[in-house]
């Protein structure tokens, strides 16, 4: 394989005295794991994964004889290789004679070497490609342990889907036990399971299908959102996984009243909450003490200035949670005044860390929205990932209790307080 610094390269293989086609193709998937591997300090490796799916590409072809099982689009034997395929070979090109016969070298020989280790370089956009070249790498890509299981570990560590549980279920507890009963995980469809996790954790439960809520049909609706926060894979400072953290977005792109995004422990059997208000900057801790009459114990601080006075807030607001401390975000939309012009952008704002997770019970958070007033709403969920739009610091102030204003509420003495 050519120099990872000169971008994706391939050099065709020549014979060697001495050296049949079947080792020459070993000795040069060896070479390419030991380019990827032993790259020079410095070489952003992530900056190539094409030329990772064109050496997946071009093994196909090479590795694939009249006994092997699958095919690559580039194996049907023709004076010239495929035109595009000179894109990833730097300009070469193969030319595989009616009379020569392709190298017998099964691909199945190389799963637990190189291709692993090269697979797991590669993006998803590159994964899908290199499942669409060849059969054979569609099968080691979806295999168990192989590379499709990996990205989605990596992916959606921390997260857990409604009716799927976390991603990978080797990893999953005691507490997991009903969906790790209910598959084979040597059967699993590990890119069907990835594209499901991808599509379907940026939404909200029923009776709010999809990733849009237009209409809220009473006040005090809560919408549940379908993804999970798992604290015990997200609860400890000391996890060494970069990908130790979940961050969730959530548009608001029309307000009539006033809509806050909140997270609690209601699933996991608890009755507390973290809440955070964007047009306030407020974030409330409450615990429900009693619930007939309702009674609950809560305390607030104000990280942010309040910004929409009488005004629905309007724009985009997120949570995120990391090493077991909780951070909120909110992006105001500014009017312009001008009906046709669409709303300026302020810049992102953080509260900062404010928050462990010291109320919460048990292993799974749910992000939720609350909306105090029914009304036509249009807010709708970004994306669910573990990068932040800005990296948060702690805000020290809010780890000290006297900081923290009351606000308890008993039902037989007052109404509920408005933050």
């Amino acid at each position: 394989a050519g120099s990872l610094k000169k971008g994706p390269q391939l050099l065709i293989l020549s014979k060697v005295p001495g050296v049949t086609e079947t080792s020459s193709v070993k000795l040069s998937m060896e070479a390419c794991t030991k380019s990827v591997v032993m790259a020079p300090p410095g070489t952003n490796i992530d900056a190539y994964p094409w030329a990772f799916h064109a050496i997946g590409r071009f093994l196909g072809a090479c590795t694939t004889g009249k006994g092997a099982t699958g095919f690559c689009a580039s194996e049907l034997l023709s004076e010239n290789v495929e035109p595009h395929c000179e894109e990833f070979c730097g300009g070469s090109t193969a030319r595989l004679g009616h009379h020569h016969s392709a190298p017998t070298a099964a691909l199945q020989e190389l799963e637990d070497g190189p291709y692993f280790v090269i697979a797991s370089f590669l993006d998803v956009k590159s994964l899908g490609a290199a499942d669409a070249a060849c059969r054979l790498l569609r099968e080691l890509n979806q295999a168990h342990s192989g590379p499709w299981q990996s990205l989605g570990s990596q992916t959606f560590h921390g997260l857990e889907l409604e009716n799927e549980g976390i991603f990978d279920l080797s990893a999953a507890g005691d507490d997991d036990e009903d969906f790790v009963e209910s598959r084979r995980l040597a059967r699993m469809d590990w890119r069907g399971r990835f594209a499901r996790f991808r599509a379907e954790l940026p939404t909200f439960r029923a009776p709010f299908a999809g990733s849009e809520i237009l209409n809220v049909e009473q006040a005090d609706e809560i919408a549940y959102c379908r993804c999970r926060l798992r604290t015990d894979f997200l609860g400890s400072a000391g996890v060494r996984n970069s990908n130790a953290a979940a961050y969730l977005e959530v548009e608001v792109l029309k307000n009539p009243d006033n809509v806050s995004l909140a997270v609690v422990d209601f699933e996991a059997g608890g009755c507390s909450s973290v809440t955070f208000s964007p047009d306030t900057g407020a974030v409330i801790r409450e615990r429900k003490v009693r619930e007939a009459p309702r009674k609950v114990e809560g305390a607030y601080i104000q990280p942010l200035a309040t910004i929409t006075a009488g005004q629905g807030f309007e724009g985009s607001m997120g949570l995120y949670l990391k090493g077991g401390h909780l951070a909120f975000f909110r992006r105001h939309y500014r009017s312009t005044g001008n009906a046709n012009e669409a709303p300026e952008l302020g810049a992102w704002e953080t509260t900062g860390f404010v928050t462990d997770l010291s109320w919460a019970e048990g292993r799974r958070l749910t992000p939720c929205l609350a909306f105090r007033n029914e009304g036509s709403y249009q807010v709708r969920m970004v994306c669910v990932s573990y990068t932040p739009p800005v990296m948060p610091e702690r805000t020290v102030a809010a780890y000290q209790d006297g900081n923290w204003s009351s606000l308890d509420w008993d039902a037989t003495e007052q109404d509920a307080p408005e933050i």
